[in-house]
């Protein structure tokens, strides 16, 4: 899909003229509403790369290729079934220069600034979009992660710029679409906490961040417990995660999770663009059916 021509097109855009981006951003077609006429919201997230998580299985350089990636989603993208994406300045401003996001929901993703693997990660600093610019931008929200581990002093700031970024994007009537995980460190490596307690309780206080939680959706991992879906009223959105060498026991855990009715959708990065077979296509089409089933 991305061939020569437009690949090396794209690369002298990018050299001779920066001012077409500003113009993809007005051109973009936006559309009416962020779910689909069925009532689900299913987006392909490619926002690691800005933090420094390139890694995917056993190749800690999978989505270094920056051709590679966006051959990747373009292939996702052109599912009638995906509505969207979840990207930062870079990534959607590629797609847009390829004409890719027209009829699209587009996240902006907001924090990437706790480096996959630093020692100052969980400060996770407001490095890409800002919730202005998502406006100007004419976006249609602005994701934050949202790493919580109490004996981290750096969850403190992270937990203020979300709150802040939840009221201006509110302020904006823009989705905020957080994404609370509870980590423990084991050894200096960050452990995420997958009981109910735990997940639950990152669930609440991500629910209460900012001046409105009206137009506040979770991104949440599928828990093995209702309860954690059961703490909250807002719209809910199933992460994807670390991929698993089992792809079908992936579908399988997203599937259980979409059916409470607290959840909306799915947003999945590299269980889709990198799937064991290599088949993107395929990776993806399983995913909508299992989205369609679930509502």
């Amino acid at each position: 899909m991305l061939t020569d021509e437009r690949w090396h097109e794209l690369l002298e855009r990018r050299v001779r003229n920066p001012g077409a981006v500003g113009r993809a951003y007005r051109d973009r077609r936006r559309r009416a509403s962020l779910l689909s006429p069925g009532g689900t919201l299913f987006l392909v997230a490619a926002d690691h790369p800005a933090r420094g998580s390139l890694g995917v299985g056993g190749d800690p350089l999978a989505m270094v290729d920056r051709r590679d990636l966006l051959e990747r989603l373009l292939v996702a993208l052109e599912n009638p079934a995906v509505d969207g994406l979840l990207g930062t300045p870079d990534v959607i401003e590629e797609l847009l220069l390829l004409s890719a996001l027209h009829d699209k929901v587009v996240i902006g993703s907001m924090n990437r600034g706790g480096l996959a693997g630093a020692d100052w990660e969980i400060d996770d600093r407001f490095t890409a979009y800002t919730a202005r610019a998502i406006a100007e931008s004419r976006l249609d929200g602005g994701k934050m992660l949202l790493r919580m581990v109490d004996s981290d002093p750096g969850t403190v700031p992270t937990l203020e710029a979300c709150a802040n970024a939840v009221s201006e994007l509110a302020a904006n009537g823009l989705m905020a679409m957080v994404e609370p995980l509870p980590y423990d460190r084991e050894g200096g490596k960050l452990v995420l906490r997958k009981d109910t307690a735990s997940l639950a309780r990152a669930a609440t206080v991500a629910s209460g961040l900012g001046v409105t939680s009206a137009h506040t959706w979770l991104k949440l991992p599928a828990p093995e417990d209702a309860a954690v879906l059961d703490s909250t009223t807002l719209p809910v959105v199933v992460l994807g995660g670390v991929p698993s060498a089992d792809p079908a026991a992936d579908l399988a855990s997203w599937g259980r999770t979409l059916r409470h009715h607290a959840v909306r959708g799915l947003v999945v990065g590299r269980a889709l663009l990198y799937p064991p077979d290599g088949d993107v296509g395929a990776a993806v089409a399983a995913a909508a059916k299992v989205l369609e089933a679930a509502k």
